[in-house]
């Protein structure tokens, strides 16, 4: 059993019928705005500027997507039972996550905590979608070099230059420095900061070129898929056109041959 069974986020399978597989297309980036709109309103919530009954809405309508989008998905698979015991997180977050149930609990905060698991749930089943996209052309590899020499030369700024006080900070610093744009906003003033800044900026414009080119070749390869697709097409027409002719040919000689015999 795969992992993905075990954590009950297995979503449709790729053997479900065509239906089921069309929805759970359909509904993956509408149920991953509703993720991104959880830590949203978590946030709008902690800084107060939404009211209680806002918030009360936006907790129904988020509950409500989630029921929809499991009655659906489980109407239109062939085995019911198989779905929900492989999306058995599903019904962990629509009953936990019920909110009338949170006006009755002390452990209102943990309750509502649950609505987090939605953001883990929804990308983890996205992962495939994702993972599929990022491989291509190593735009994945390229975005996480990009990333992780981010964090760390930020990590590094901050404890060579102490006119960058924060590891945020250094981050931000290293981020505009990659990106060749350089806002000015934070900058190293010590020699070593200056001098891992100019090592930064080569590095930078070397990752942003490979970024450019791996993405440039990500947006073109979907048209070079494409009108592969659409000439693998046309050849099997063709296929189609050409053995169909070579019947008729066939027959009309089979015709003929036997208007022969007769005479």
């Amino acid at each position: 059993m795969r992992i993905i069974h075990l954590l009950g986020i297995a979503g449709v399978e790729p053997h479900e019928q065509p239906a089921a597989r069309l929805w759970a297309k359909r509904l993956e980036w509408p149920m991953l705005l509703v993720a991104l709109w959880i830590p949203l309103q978590w946030y709008l919530e902690e800084t107060q500027a939404i009211g209680p009954m806002l918030a009360r809405i936006a907790d129904w309508l988020i509950w409500l997507a989630f029921l929809v989008e499991t009655a659906l998905l489980s109407a239109l698979v062939r085995n019911r039972r198989e779905y929900l015991l492989r999306n058995w997180m599903n019904l962990a977050i629509i009953v936990g996550g019920l909110p009338v149930v949170w006006q009755y609990t002390p452990l209102i905060g943990l309750m509502r905590s649950l609505r987090l698991v939605l953001v883990i749930v929804l990308l983890a089943r996205l992962s495939r979608t994702v993972r599929k996209l990022l491989s291509r052309h190593q735009l994945g590899t390229t975005l996480a070099v990009a990333f992780v020499t981010m964090v760390l030369s930020g990590i590094i700024v901050s404890r060579i230059d102490p006119s960058i006080g924060t590891v945020w900070d250094g981050m931000w610093w290293a981020w505009v420095t990659m990106a060749t744009v350089g806002y000015g906003d934070v900058v190293p003033h010590s020699a070593a900061g200056r001098l891992f800044g100019s090592l930064l900026i080569l590095f930078g414009v070397v990752l942003l070129s490979l970024l450019t080119a791996n993405l440039a070749a990500f947006f073109i390869g979907g048209d070079v898929e494409k009108v592969e697709r659409e000439e693998k097409e046309t050849e099997r027409l063709l296929k189609e056109v050409s053995a169909r002719l070579e019947r008729v040919e066939r027959l009309l000689e089979e015709r003929q041959n036997a208007q022969c015999v007769e005479r």
